[in-house]
């Protein structure tokens, strides 16, 4: 008997380099002041503790072999030499080491001496960029001992008996993995106008590395996390930042050793401040994902036009290295739930303005179709109660009464009675027009006039049975915003536009607006719950939101069965909660089916590993394991690509919600609706076991 697919971690899928992943580091070493000999084994000892975590990309502080506050130091012809003399210790012990390793160092050069980062790997220099902004301000003099390094490019330099390229143009590119390419700057280069590392990223570079030794003063800890954010958003890659820490000169200073590595804006890791001891922040940077937003954001390519295509100017300095193989783990932050807000302190906030974008494009529809009321179809369940709270929000805000919305619950064959009680005590609480229409008997007549099983006593709960109810409730509710003098709210989400989920036409696909359109499943829970928790509605209100997400998600189209169990959504299409995450990743992203499933695996295997979004219930805290996630996965992907797109060439209009995308045509995603699903399918099939 085989193992089980999450036990035998032998197959290539759980190695992350074969996904585009490049492990990254920042190391604070110990140093002394001046004493070169014991900051080069410092630099080694850190560079050995990397290799140990088969780090690929290891960045040191600026100038950390003499350490960076020594002053007229740097000038002393035996420091210099002390220097170059270890800058050759460290290349002949790199050899052993699987980091590639970016060293801060003084080096002489054609009678100036530049503050410099040496890169380093597997026995090699393999190049040398000094720095091209020096500040010489408040307590910064380093134009009194550096020359700057602006515009010194196609040169080489001769250094610990090496002749490598020596300038600001140099793009290290790895031969092994092929996203894997690095661009460096010193300091305050990032702290320029225009900083050297935004050419380096249009000519190639995926990681931005960043060798500093800022010392630290009150606020600029934020100021640093500002910049390095920023430059790796705009410049769609990844900012690898390591600054001088404790060891450096406090004649006049005081440092704090800070490293981060930021990708795309989103801070992966980040070191302990002021420590003592050395600091190892290691994260593993998507670079594939960096190239394919590349690719997606013409923007990019349009800013290396106006540079004159540095890409054509730029040196690449090609090595190979041996990157760890196999299973290393994963070590970045993935969110279980990529729709929903997970910053803890800015949570309030991210859910008031997802809120209340729904809450301003129904405001403007209301003013633009001087309608005299809203029709909304409140079934008890999620989605309906959800696009109810956002109108009733609109109402306040126009000062409207709440009885301009007219809701209507239209009890079928399968409906609950727990989800019509909460249906009507929502409508109450909210003080909404509150009307009850059975749409048994027209449905019993539909199916009579059509032959169907059902109308002669079977049993027969097929497509054709559910569709007779959901079509009928919207022919309803747009014959009933006809007769008032309005329009017609849609409630259906975006998780379930993405699987199909809908009944098109006349049916609950189609409305006058579709103000959930852009917000998945698990973000209109976690608004639910956020409504009900702040307040934000009185106490009945919020009482009843609280009930609907205790429900069991369901249609309610087909009766209880025997055993009183009702149909349920998730067991017919998936967890809602991994529907969304590959939603997120495949449509935001474009990722393959291999990577979606890889960092599902991450995210989902193992429930006690990794955070879970505040305030999320305990019994709900579930893992899935390799072999469920990719029999869901499989089926999100027929569903996606070959079944639905059709459905969502004709919804209506909708407001985007989130940075992670819309499925509107007139939006985020453009898609034949007649394509095949077999490239996705065939890719999934050949590189996730099972």
């Amino acid at each position: 008997m085989s193992a089980p697919l999450d036990e035998d971690r032998s197959h290539p899928f759980f190695a992350m380099h074969e996904h585009g992943f490049v492990r990254v580091a920042t190391s604070t070493p110990h140093v002394r002041t001046a004493d070169v000999a014991f900051n080069c084994d410092a630099v080694l000892a850190e560079a050995r503790r990397a290799h140990e975590a088969q780090v690929d990309l290891l960045v040191f502080p600026e100038l950390c072999l003499s350490s960076y506050a020594i002053d007229d130091l740097h000038l002393q012809l035996a420091m210099i030499e002390a220097v170059e003399a270890e800058v050759a210790e460290i290349v002949r012990a790199s050899a052993s080491l699987s980091p590639v390793l970016l060293v801060g160092a003084a080096i002489a050069h054609k009678s100036r001496l530049y503050n410099c980062a040496l890169v380093i790997g597997h026995g090699k220099l393999l190049g040398v960029v000094p720095k091209s902004y020096l500040p010489n301000y408040r307590e910064f003099y380093e134009k009194r001992w550096f020359a700057a390094g602006r515009g010194l490019r196609g040169g080489t330099i001769r250094l610990a008996g090496h002749e490598v390229p020596f300038g600001t143009d140099l793009v290290f590119a790895s031969e092994v993995l092929p996203h894997f390419r690095f661009f460096a700057e010193i300091c305050e280069d990032v702290w320029a106008p225009t900083p050297p590392s935004s050419l380096g990223a249009l000519a190639g570079a995926t990681i931005l590395a960043n060798l500093s030794a800022s010392n630290i003063t009150i606020g600029k800890s934020d100021e640093r996390h500002l910049l390095c954010r920023s430059q790796s958003a705009r410049a769609v890659a990844a900012y690898v930042y390591c600054a001088a820490g404790h060891g450096e000169s406090t004649t006049d200073m005081a440092w704090d050793g800070q490293g981060m590595i930021y990708e795309l804006g989103d801070l992966l890791g980040e070191s302990q401040r002021f420590s003592l001891h050395p600091e190892l922040c290691i994260a593993d940077v998507d670079c594939e994902r960096i190239d394919a937003e590349r690719m997606r954001v013409p923007t990019f390519n349009d800013a290396a036009l106006e540079a004159g295509r540095p890409e054509d100017t730029f040196r690449t300095v090609a090595f190979r290295h041996a990157p760890a193989r196999g299973d290393i783990g994963l070590v970045r932050p993935i969110a279980r739930f990529p729709f929903v807000p997970d910053r803890a302190e800015k949570l309030d906030a991210d859910c008031y303005e997802a809120f209340n974008i729904q809450v301003d494009g129904l405001m403007r529809r209301i003013e633009a179709t001087s309608a005299k009321s809203m029709v909304i179809g409140i079934s008890g369940g999620l989605d309906s109660t959800h696009a109810l709270i956002v109108a009733a929000r609109a109402c306040d805000r126009l000062d409207l009464p709440r009885s301009f919305i007219r809701g209507y619950t239209m009890p079928g064959f399968g409906t609950s009675d727990g989800t019509r009680s909460n249906a009507w005590k929502l409508m109450e609480a909210l003080g909404i027009t509150a009307e009850e229409i059975d749409i048994r008997p027209a449905s019993t007549r539909m199916l009579e006039d059509i032959g169907h099983a059902f109308a002669n006593g079977e049993p027969v709960y097929d497509v054709t049975f559910e569709n007779v109810q959901a079509g009928l409730r919207t022919d309803y509710l747009f014959r009933l915003a006809s007769q008032h003098n309005g329009f017609v709210i849609g409630t259906g989400d975006l998780s379930e536009l993405a699987l199909g989920w809908c009944t098109y036409g006349v049916g609950d696909q189609m409305s006058h607006y579709a103000v959930n359109a852009g917000v998945p499943k698990t973000l209109i829970q976690y608004l639910i719950a956020w409504c009900a928790r702040t307040g934000d509605f009185d106490a009945a209100t919020g009482a009843v939101l609280l009930a609907v997400l205790d429900t069991e998600i369901s249609p309610e189209l087909v009766p209880a069965g025997t055993d009183g169990a009702l149909q349920s959504t998730e067991e017919k299409i998936g967890p809602y909660a991994l529907n969304d995450f590959f939603v997120h990743h495949v449509m935001r992203f474009g990722q393959k089916p291999s990577k979606v499933a890889f960092l599902a695996w991450h995210a989902w295997h193992d429930a006690s590993a990794r955070s879970w979004p505040e305030g999320y219930p305990q019994d709900r805290r579930v893992a899935y394991d390799l072999a469920v996630i990719r029999s869901w996965l499989e089926k999100f992907l027929r569903r996606f690509f070959a079944f639905s797109q059709f459905k969502r060439s004709a919804i209506p209009n909708g407001p985007k919600v989130s940075s992670g995308g819309a499925l509107s045509p007139r939006g985020d995603w453009r898609a034949p609706s007649d394509a095949s699903a077999a490239v996705w399918l065939a890719e999934l099939d050949a590189k996730v076991p099972g």
